[in-house]
């Protein structure tokens, strides 16, 4: 892997030696943007001209576009691994760095395609997509930039239980750069910025069943402590701390664990699970250009606009829980899904099937899709746990084949995935992954 990465490293240089331009294309969630920033900040540094694409999803009609653009070197990353056979058509040379499943197209030439999964690692947890977009610029001598890929690492979910795989080699780099500490502490967002209810409602991973989503709930446990709900963490005398820490951890042990910070950052953004946060906060709200500014190292004014878009997205988060809460997930023979035309919910739908599985909303033994209707189509967020990953379910392959029965398109992680069908596909969309999600499972 570590030999494939230095092959795009190369024909990086190569661009960087002749002054070329340089397009980058990538993905609009936490770890996207960070892929995007590793590579952004190399080119920054390098003094070269390139152009950042930031999209919710590579589509035929998005490459065509790409194909008629001049530019020397294409860069695809957290995307492109599913669509090597059209990129090898393009005259520039392309480098993919992504994470997500592959298939068996071989790359031309002038194309060099890093992805754990050509070399047996598992890209749902061992490498995200700002991950493999690191290892590219890591042989331009930028292992002080190792830090953007463990946000994105945090941003897809692999960081929680402690990093694995290819991750710990790029948590050394980081610690050897000089730029990452890490140290013990209690796991919850916004200790200095949040009201402390808010703050625990608002911590979403790990979950803190009761608590996680729940305002009221947050409140009363305070309560319950005699802990004043208003005030932030930070202002808490030391055996109040101790006091909160022991009861979170009660209700869930991982709540305490290991803080990955950037000393040299603003308070704000020292840590890296906070910092992806508020990347994805901007990236769902289709602010790519403010998500991008903060990782070029733009602050002020466009730190307050980040921030206030996550609050809000925050909020729309527990609205989501509540529904969900509320409502149910409806329940087929081997899947239960999610379906709602609100246009609040359908900008949170997968946070929610995310949360609700892992804060015990949701029956923990089916996997969940949650589906919003975006005019004549239907977009789905499909997550399991990695329980049903080992017992042989794999999201993203079969809403890859499922979507292909309908004219759309899908694909992803076995353990969180997504897909575009068209509207009136959806009760036998549905039935379908049930069906194979079934044969999955019964022959594993």
């Amino acid at each position: 892997m570590l030999n494939r990465a230095k092959e795009a490293s190369d024909m990086l240089q190569e661009h960087i030696d002749k002054d070329n331009v340089i397009r980058l294309v990538s993905h609009n969630d936490a770890d996207g943007i960070s892929a995007a920033a590793v590579l952004a900040n190399a080119l920054k540094e390098e003094k070269m001209r390139y152009h950042v694409t930031i999209i919710p999803r590579l589509k035929e009609d998005e490459i065509n576009k790409l194909r008629s653009d001049k530019s020397s070197l294409f860069i695809f990353t957290d995307m492109g691994s599913a669509y090597v056979k059209e990129l090898n058509t393009f005259k520039s040379d392309v480098i993919i760095a992504d994470h997500h499943q592959v298939n068996d197209a071989e790359p031309d030439s002038n194309l060099v395609h890093v992805n754990p999964h050509l070399f047996g690692v598992d890209g749902s947890k061992e490498l995200s997509g700002a991950g493999a977009s690191y290892l590219v610029a890591r042989g331009l001598n930028k292992k002080h930039l190792a830090y953007f890929a463990l946000i994105g690492a945090f941003g897809d979910m692999q960081g929680q239980d402690g990093f694995m795989g290819m991750n710990k080699l790029i948590v050394e780099d980081a610690k050897e750069s000089g730029t990452l500490e890490i140290h013990e502490g209690l796991k919850i967002v916004s200790k200095s910025s949040e009201p402390l209810y808010k703050s625990l409602a608002y911590t979403f991973s790990p979950p803190l069943p009761g608590i996680t989503g729940d305002l009221t709930g947050a409140r009363e446990f305070l309560e319950k402590m005699n802990l004043s709900y208003g005030i932030k963490f930070t202002d808490l005398e030391g055996e109040e701390q101790d006091l909160l820490k022991d009861a979170l951890m009660n209700v869930n042990e991982d709540i305490f664990g290991l803080c990955y910070t950037v000393p040299k950052e603003t308070p704000l953004l020292r840590d890296l699970e906070e910092y992806a946060y508020i990347l994805d906060a901007c990236g769902k709200n289709k602010k790519f250009g403010t998500a991008l500014g903060i990782a070029l190292g733009e602050r002020e004014r466009v730190l307050d606009v980040a921030v206030d878009l996550q609050r809000k997205y925050r909020e729309q988060i527990v609205k989501g829980l509540e529904w969900a809460k509320r409502e149910g997930a409806q329940q087929l023979n081997k899947i239960q899904y999610l379906y709602s035309e609100d246009k609040v919910l359908k900008a949170v739908m997968g946070t929610i099937a995310s949360i609700g599985l892992s804060a015990e909303i949701f029956d923990n033994s089916k996997p969940v899709l949650g589906l919003s209707r975006l005019y004549k189509d239907i977009k789905i967020s499909g997550r399991t746990t990695r329980d049903m990953v080992e017992k042989g379910v794999n999201l993203g392959q079969a809403l890859q084949d499922a979507s292909k029965n309908f004219a759309g398109q899908g694909g992803g992680h076995d353990i969180a995935a997504g897909a575009m069908i068209p509207y009136e596909a959806k009760d036998n969309f549905l039935r379908l992954v049930d069906e194979i999600v079934d044969y999955q499972l019964e022959n594993s």
